[in-house]
């Protein structure tokens, strides 16, 4: 698989081209863990958002052991998610780094609407030959790639780096 690293700049360029696109006031930002951190914060900042909450979710077949036929079939686990208040009739822009398969967004997405939110999709990355949901994109979205996309907060960083796993 190619791979793309990105800098700053780009990085910059990106949130640059997603801002315009942005249609309407959003209420309150749901950030993706830990991928939409860092985009999370600078859109907010952007688009003057200042009601941020996080989602953080995993899928069993992240881990070893699952067989791939059923990874579309995995149930997600919540470790972290608004309360159900913090959603209700609110407009909700939902916030990660890449779509790949679509998993995290998709499923933070039905979740805020369940609470009562109104969700929106946004990336940085958008990956449609990978994704699992054919005929359905984020709503935004600022490149469309098949490549596995290094950002700038990934480089040189982790415990592995620091070398604090020995």
């Amino acid at each position: 698989m190619r791979r793309e690293v990105l800098t700053w700049s780009d990085v910059d360029k990106l949130i640059d081209y997603l801002v315009p696109q942005i249609r309407g006031r959003f209420d309150s930002m749901v950030i993706i863990t830990r991928g939409g951190i860092v985009p999370g914060g600078m859109l907010a900042e952007a688009l003057d958002i200042t009601y941020i909450l996080t989602a953080s979710v995993r899928f069993p077949s992240d881990f070893p052991g699952m067989q791939p036929e059923m990874v579309k079939y995995a149930i997600p686990e919540f470790i972290q998610f608004p309360a159900d208040e913090t959603l209700r009739g609110r407009r909700v822009l939902v916030v990660d780094d890449v779509w790949t398969k679509g998993r995290n967004s998709v499923t933070v997405a039905n979740r805020v609407d369940a609470a009562g939110g109104i969700p929106e999709i946004c990336v940085l990355h958008y990956k449609p030959s990978y994704s699992l949901y054919p005929g359905y994109a984020p709503t935004y979205y600022a490149a469309v790639t098949d490549a596995y996309i290094i950002y700038p907060w990934e480089l040189d960083r982790g415990p592995e780096m620091l070398g604090a796993w020995n």
